[in-house]
């Protein structure tokens, strides 16, 4: 089964010793068609609307607020709300985000390079260094660690769920999440 969910942040069990838990909260979301097993799925996310969302919205009598539709797999058999009840027996949840985007970095902040020496007479800094070899092959290879665009690609982890908040939607997974606090991403059960 999954869910949308949006990462509030991180924080820590109160236990000894404590352990880092990120906490994720469950998008409200209203089930608009099933078949077989899969659903479409509308949530809100953001104001953004057009005529297509408009047509959505009368298609399956939805209220405005609910303007983003996606493909899910549920446990609901019928149009309705968003079943929730799997969470409660779920023990490790495949989370699904975007990493925060860092643009174009250089190699060492990229890819953790170490860098010349920083003291007198010398040009190399920060610069990546020989990227070639010599006559043979005469090109650089595919796959040569160089600067460029850092971040902003999906990222999938499995956390064990520490404990999950019924009544606020609220779950605590185990360790961290990729994303920015507030990004929206999704979640599956695992086992």
């Amino acid at each position: 089964m999954e869910y949308i969910v949006e990462k509030i942040g991180m924080s820590r069990t109160i236990t000894v010793p404590s352990k880092p838990v990120t906490l994720l909260k469950v998008v409200d979301a209203k089930v608009c068609e099933v078949n077989d097993g899969t659903a479409i799925v509308a949530y809100n996310s953001g104001k953004k609307m057009n005529k297509s969302i408009e047509g959505q919205q009368k298609k399956y009598s939805l209220s405005s607020e609910f303007n983003r539709f996606v493909t899910l797999e549920v446990a609901n058999t019928e149009a309705g709300d968003l079943d929730l009840a799997p969470l409660a027996e779920a023990k490790i949840l495949k989370s699904t985000f975007t990493t925060k985007g860092r643009g174009f970095s250089g190699a060492m902040k990229r890819w953790n390079f170490g860098g010349g020496p920083a003291s007198h007479g010398h040009r190399f800094g920060r610069r990546v260094g020989s990227i070639g070899n010599a006559e043979w092959p005469g090109r650089v290879m595919k796959g040569r660690k160089m600067p460029g665009q850092y971040g902003n690609v999906q990222n999938s982890v499995k956390n064990e769920i520490v404990s999950y908040d019924a009544e606020n939607g609220v779950i605590a997974v185990l360790g961290s999440v990729s994303g920015a606090n507030g990004s929206l991403g999704r979640v599956k059960v695992a086992k």
